[in-house]
């Protein structure tokens, strides 16, 4: 099965946009908030030397991603209510940097939605799906959708979403779960989706502490998902934002797994375009499979 390389871009929306980058940081706009946060991608200069915001997020010294939110003016600490297309979320700073999902997913979200569509009730798993945008904009499109998170706190905000989303009636199973375990379960009760997202952390915990490790448990976990997909399938989406791994080589690895399956194999960089000059910050690799 032959590669295609690409590169997902997502583009400004009313609620999000990247407006400048450079020097190892980024500037975004989330709704009326302007924050700054640690990019170290963005290896150019900045458009402009000064950056007006609310906030800034200053790593630590530790290689552990530690650090905290400096702020110049009044942010809620609860967060505050952010919209993508039909689906509505509240973003929130936190102690890890993020604002509680993932503006680069929009184009995936998009490409998930049209794979679906015109197909009846289509069922659907989102693996590691934290605040759960990406199963919600799933079931806005009609989708049946497992939601699987180890956080109960995550599973918890995802249901806040689907509240705000006027979804909390749609077919979404908001599962507390190890991710592992919950495929291998789902591979011997013979089940079958039409669709899964994969969006794995390089290093995590189960809620019975069971030990998720990027490099040594992401080939066990797709070679079980492909298991729960057939030929009537529509996609397997898996991104990857471990910055040592390469697009190819989780793109052999979807190739390897979905050997037996025709259809395309494609792999790239996920990204976002700024709005200072249109270039595009990469953020993550991604491989996927469709028919």
């Amino acid at each position: 099965m032959d590669l295609t390389l690409r590169t997902l871009v997502g583009e400004p929306w009313a609620d999000y946009a990247l407006l400048d980058s450079g020097g190892g940081r980024k500037l975004e706009r989330y709704g009326r908030h302007r924050l700054i946060r640690p990019e170290p991608q963005a290896m150019w200069a900045p458009a402009s030397a000064a950056w007006d915001a609310d906030g800034e997020f200053v790593p630590g010294s530790d290689e552990e991603g530690g650090g905290q939110w400096r702020w110049a003016r009044p942010v809620p600490r609860e967060g505050w209510p952010l919209a993508w297309r039909d689906v509505r979320f509240t973003a929130q700073a936190t102690p890890f940097r993020h604002l509680a999902f993932f503006p680069d997913m929009a184009p995936v979200w998009d490409w998930m939605r049209g794979q679906v569509a015109g197909v009846d009730a289509p069922e659907c798993m989102n693996l590691f799906g934290y605040t759960g945008v990406g199963s919600l904009a799933l079931a806005a499109a009609g989708a049946r959708v497992v939601h699987v998170d180890a956080s109960r706190k995550s599973v918890e905000a995802a249901k806040a979403n689907a509240k705000l989303s006027g979804l909390t009636d749609a077919p979404v199973r908001w599962l507390v779960d190890d991710a592992v375990k919950f495929v291998a379960r789902e591979v011997r009760r013979g089940r079958r989706y039409d669709g899964i997202l994969l969006d794995p952390p390089k290093y995590g915990r189960g809620p019975e502490g069971e030990v998720w490790r990027l490099e040594e448990d992401l080939a066990g976990l797709v070679a079980n998902a492909r298991r729960l997909l057939d030929e009537r399938s529509r996609f397997l989406f898996l991104t990857v934002y471990a910055v040592r791994m390469s697009a190819l080589s989780i793109g052999e690895l979807l190739a390897q797994a979905f050997a037996d399956l025709p259809g395309t194999v494609e792999v790239g960089e996920l990204g976002v375009r700024e709005e200072a000059r249109g270039l595009v910050l990469p953020t993550a690799i991604w491989a996927r499979w469709s028919p």
